[in-house]
């Protein structure tokens, strides 16, 4: 049995990461001791994947905090914000990056509040109870994001049947996450579970998620899969070779509308067309309340040479004009169910949404 995948995580006042850039050719963890590293990994996608980011984000944060040379619980408190503000500039659709900031801010003012009693007596100790609770926190939420992959998994094993090919798009496995999985953890947890599943793996350009990282995962784990390019996905659904879709999200409306790596949307579209289901596999963090639909979640554009270079080799000509989207946004008529760590969310969205954010 292999040993579990640890995307990032905190060790000896550390943040530890696996460098994805450089998978499935080397297997490199990185030991960041400054919180601008980390940033700097978010942004480079060596730390990718909505929940993956927000974990990296609120340990992030507590490295930055614990090791802030502030001689004051005021001058901290300077620090903290200078550290969440260089976090949130980091990529901006994936929602998860900023419910764990949120998260760190709450827990950062429930601190400050408790250490005011100490910081008459003891100014040291109070900052030192500051930097303990964020830490803490972090790692409760490094901890959690784990345990809500798998009781996602288990929820979602229940749509797969023996027998069925699963298509997936991009990574929403291991290495989006903390540990175990959205997406994939529903194929895990079915593949656990006995259930004799096979699985197409998009490679999802430019920047080749599927081809390098879930095609990775699976093969590390024995779980039998097939690497198509993007653009062969209708042709499979036209033959009835795929019974069912699970993709993840990086931010997800009010409405139900998901947005998910590019060329999610055109997967959603074939599936409808074929009649397959097309299930969106997320925890409550992706769910944000505050955006009504999907015309409103931020759409990242990213550099031009993930889509004219690979690794070095360049594949289109030079000067030629490039857009590049990371993301597109799947209305949530083509979505037929959320998968998430409450159980599985239908139709109709606008109404069952709102509940489960409330609930």
């Amino acid at each position: 049995m292999t040993s579990p995948i640890r995307t990032v995580y905190w060790e000896n006042d550390t943040v530890v990461f696996i460098d994805q850039r450089l998978l499935p050719g080397v297997e490199t963890y990185v030991i960041s001791r400054d919180y601008r590293q980390v940033a700097a990994a978010i942004k480079d996608l060596s730390i990718r994947g909505a929940p993956a980011i927000g974990v990296a984000a609120a340990l992030g944060i507590a490295l930055g905090a614990h090791q802030s040379q502030a001689a004051s619980v005021t001058a901290l408190k300077t620090d903290f914000e200078i550290i969440c503000t260089t976090f949130s500039q980091t990529r901006p659709t994936a929602r998860n990056l900023f419910w764990a900031i949120e998260g760190m801010k709450k827990c950062f003012c429930e601190a400050y509040a408790a250490s005011q009693s100490q910081t008459d007596r003891d100014w040291k100790q109070a900052l030192n109870y500051l930097k303990q609770s964020l830490i803490t926190e972090a790692c409760r939420i490094c901890a959690e994001d784990i345990a809500i992959n798998r009781q996602i998994g288990a929820y979602g094993s229940s749509l797969i049947t023996a027998g069925d090919n699963i298509l997936t798009h991009c990574n929403a496995g291991a290495l989006a996450t903390a540990g175990y999985g959205t997406a994939l953890g529903v194929i895990r947890a079915a593949w656990e579970a006995g259930k004799r599943i096979h699985v197409y793996v998009d490679e999802t350009r430019p920047v080749l998620q599927g081809a390098r990282l879930t095609a990775w995962e699976l093969v590390r784990e024995g779980i039998p899969a097939t690497l198509i390019t993007d653009n062969m996905a209708g042709f499979l659904m036209k033959q009835g070779r795929i019974q069912k879709i699970i993709v993840g999200a990086d931010r997800i409306a009010a409405n139900g509308d998901a947005a998910n790596k590019i060329g999610t949307y055109s997967v959603a579209v074939l599936a409808k067309a074929h009649k397959i289901p097309f299930y969106v596999a997320a925890p409550l963090s992706t769910f944000d309340g505050a955006i009504k639909t999907g015309r409103d979640i931020p759409i990242e554009e990213r550099d031009p040479e993930e889509v004219t270079c690979c690794q070095g080799a360049i594949l289109a000509p030079r000067g030629i004009r490039v857009y590049n989207p990371a993301f597109d946004v799947t209305p949530q008529s083509y979505i037929t169910a959320f998968v998430t760590e409450k159980g599985l969310i239908y139709p109709p969205f606008r109404k069952t949404v709102p509940l489960l954010l409330h609930s």
